[in-house]
């Protein structure tokens, strides 16, 4: 959970990347429609263990602000925005696409505003590139490319959500970024629902790939282009070319991976094998000696046996993933995952206990790798940033003396890697 108070409207993000993006244009319409006295709580949906924790918000947070004008959004709020309503706690509700606009705020800030302001999400067409002039810090900033999903994974409520997929065209984004670097921010992440399946709306059927050589072409004064989660069967030539040739394009890529069984792939209604996806990290690897991995896994998914679940636990090794996110299977209503043979919940949460530590020794063999190496680090705070690879790396605060805090953050340093601790970098300056 990300809080952030500030001066105007109070914004509780919950869940993703593209989320923390979207607060930010909430937290802009917010404060130029008046609602100082506000708090704006964007929801997740991902598994029902989210939304259960975006309501424990809401009620937290109406006894901390009892006065407050209390607003829920987000993917949860979408799916179920009834459910929401009926909390005594909520005063409005908003749905993804209206939240990004600046005439839903306007009209929440009169006394006539009604409680529920929802639209079809899967009427929506298109996903406009909102200006954002600041994040609170300068280490890096989110640009959202895409939204929604025209996939039907068997697991997912997402969709339902976010609506079909939809694409900001590649000039919005390119300006976009180049306001961001102006106002010196150094990292741009890419971010969206499914941002492999980026421009397949927009004329000439653009790709993600083709997308990427655009920025890093058309702003040359950006230090770092990172991408935020992929589908790895989507990926395209232009974005290999792009990993191959450009070292702006950071060495990390957070994979869609789910599983690591054919028969569990088939089950989720994925369009990738065990096969593809080890292929694809070779391939990656091969024009990226330097690239990490990270992956979402599922663990206990209907019908997983122990020998499937070995096959996960095996492809963490087999790919090298340093960077896991492991759920262990939470059954949405309304998604046909649900309505198959459920997998015992302590036997999902012991197997996604496996993972994680699989995970955590592959991070360590990564780590340990690192050590006297020079590495560019972009600073997150006056002792903390992160690695090209997004490892976090830490160093005394003494050994960055001469520095202030606000010149320190947001920059670049080469700092020596002096060990690990398995979690994280230890360094100095260079």
């Amino acid at each position: 959970m990300n809080d952030k108070k500030t001066d105007g409207a109070e914004v509780i993000t919950l869940g993703c990347r593209l989320n923390a993006y979207e607060s930010e244009v909430m937290r802009s319409h917010a404060d130029a429609a008046g609602l100082n006295d506000a708090v704006i709580i964007n929801t997740c949906a991902v598994t029902s263990d989210a939304v259960r924790k975006a309501k424990q918000t809401i009620r937290k947070t109406r006894r901390e602000r009892p006065d407050a004008k209390i607003i829920v959004t987000g993917c949860a709020a979408q799916i179920d925005p009834d459910g929401f309503a009926e909390l005594d706690a909520v005063d409005h509700v908003i749905g993804n696409n209206d939240k990004l606009q600046a005439a839903t705020f306007s009209a929440l800030s009169t006394a006539t505003s009604p409680q529920l302001i929802v639209n079809d999400i899967m009427s929506v067409t298109e996903t406009a590139g909102h200006i954002i002039d600041g994040f609170g810090t300068r280490a890096r900033a989110y640009v959202q490319v895409q939204n929604g999903c025209d996939h039907r994974c068997t697991f997912c409520i997402i969709p339902f959500g976010r609506g079909p997929s939809r694409s900001v065209p590649a000039g919005e984004v390119v300006q976009q970024i180049r306001n961001l670097v102006e106002r010196g921010y150094r990292e741009v992440v890419l971010t969206g629902v499914d941002i492999t399946s980026y421009g397949s709306d927009l004329p000439g059927a653009a790709t993600l790939g083709q997308l990427t050589r655009q920025i890093l072409r058309h702003v040359p004064e950006l230090d770092r282009l990172r991408l935020s989660s992929i589908d790895q069967v989507e990926a395209d030539k232009d974005l290999m070319i792009a990993l191959a040739e450009d070292e702006r394009l950071m060495p990390h890529l957070h994979l869609s991976m789910q599983s690591g069984d054919n028969l569990i792939l088939k089950r989720m209604k994925r369009r990738h094998s065990r096969e593809d996806a080890i292929k694809f990290c070779e391939e990656a690897r091969r024009l990226r000696p330097d690239i990490v991995f990270g992956a979402d896994l599922i663990a206990g998914f209907p019908t997983e046996t122990e020998e499937m679940f070995a096959q996960s636990l095996d492809i963490v090794e087999a790919c090298g993933l340093t960077y896991l996110h492991v759920f262990p299977f939470s059954p949405r209503s309304g998604t046909p995952a649900a309505r198959m043979p459920q997998v015992d919940r302590k036997v999902g949460k012991d197997r996604a206990a496996r993972l994680r530590q699989a995970g955590d020794t592959e991070l360590a063999k990564f780590l340990d790798s690192q050590t006297n190496r020079k590495v560019s680090v972009l600073m997150e705070s006056k002792s903390r940033g992160r690695t090209p690879q997004f490892a976090e790396i830490e160093m005394p605060e003494a050994d960055v003396a001469g520095h202030e805090s606000a010149n320190v953050t947001g920059s670049l340093q080469t700092v020596v890697v002096t060990g690990s601790d398995g979690r994280r970098l230890r360094g100095v300056p260079a």
